[in-house]
């Protein structure tokens, strides 16, 4: 499955042309297929998971208020209510819930993803990164690159790597993010890294295996 919960809200309102007149979706969600390099146990995607930011900044008032409100709008009624609109979960206890239940087959599949063992294929993002803004201009850049055809996929990405390294180079010196901030590992060659535990893999000579068409209901079954 690879969609942003956020679209989905979008895409089952009444009338809409992707709708039938019953209510349900003409479109269903599915698993996402996987390349020739995923094994069985790995990552198949990945959640943009939000959290509360408070700003150490903030008077001591504001930030006893901003508390009181992200209790108020994570609490089980208000959630609830909250998912309902915008479709976004962040509660076991709202993706449990029997309104949901009775909701489900008009969603084209988001609660049995959600209530099923496949949702922890899907990782957050991890460790924030540094400086996104000056991080991701260096990743649009070089795509555009490989996706004109200025340069090959190796050669964007071997550029798009020292341009990155570049400017966490600076940030580590700089020490502004303390020790959150960026610790960069001495340049090795690409043996060394392959050979270390939980490393990439190496290129295969195919990387093109024949594509394999599955059933929806046998891909469904691996949500279950």
């Amino acid at each position: 499955m690879f969609w942003y919960t956020a679209f989905t809200a979008d895409t089952v309102k009444e009338g809409l042309p992707v709708m039938n007149e019953d209510g349900t979706p003409k479109w269903r969600m599915a698993p996402s297929p996987h390349g020739v390099y995923w094994q069985d146990g790995m990552k198949v995607g990945y959640q943009d998971v939000g959290s509360w930011t408070l700003m150490q900044s903030t008077p001591v008032d504001r930030a006893q208020a901003a508390w009181l409100y992200a209790q108020f709008v994570t609490s089980k009624t208000v959630d609830v209510k909250k998912a309902h609109v915008g479709l976004t979960f962040v509660r076991e206890s709202t993706i449990q819930h029997d309104s949901f239940t009775e909701r489900a087959p008009r969603l084209g599949g988001l609660v049995e993803f959600y209530r099923s063992p496949a949702r922890v294929a899907w990782s957050p993002t991890g460790t924030n990164v540094p400086d996104y803004p000056k991080l991701a201009q260096l990743w649009w850049q070089n795509i555009g690159d490989a996706m004109s055809g200025a340069k090959t996929a190796q050669e964007a990405l071997d550029t798009l790597c020292s341009d990155m390294e570049r400017v966490m180079e600076r940030i580590e010196r700089a020490g502004v993010q303390g020790d959150i901030g960026p610790k960069l590992n001495e340049p090795q060659d690409a043996e060394f890294w392959l050979n270390e535990p939980g490393s990439p893999k190496p290129k295969l000579e195919n990387e093109d295996e024949e594509p394999m068409t599955v059933s929806y209901d046998e891909l469904i079954a691996s949500w279950k």
